[in-house]
């Protein structure tokens, strides 16, 4: 989980919209937001999910792949 929210700050840090717009279009929390970007909290699925999809994102889980010789 560690890395898709490492890809939805650098998104977000890279983006053209503010904070502030994005924490009003998708309804989450400014404060969240914020201690989510400054690295305090995580986010939870179903909030990553949301981000994802305002920042034109999809999160896909998949099965691991199997170490050879296993």
């Amino acid at each position: 989980m560690q890395g898709i929210l490492d890809v939805l700050r650098k998104r977000i840090e890279r983006g053209d919209v503010s904070r502030y717009q994005i924490a009003r279009d998708t309804g989450i929390d400014k404060a969240s937001l914020s201690r989510f970007m400054h690295g305090h909290t995580g986010l939870n699925v179903a909030t990553a999910e949301k981000l994802a999809d305002y920042l034109g994102l999809e999160i896909i889980i998949r099965p691991k792949r199997r170490k050879e010789g296993r």
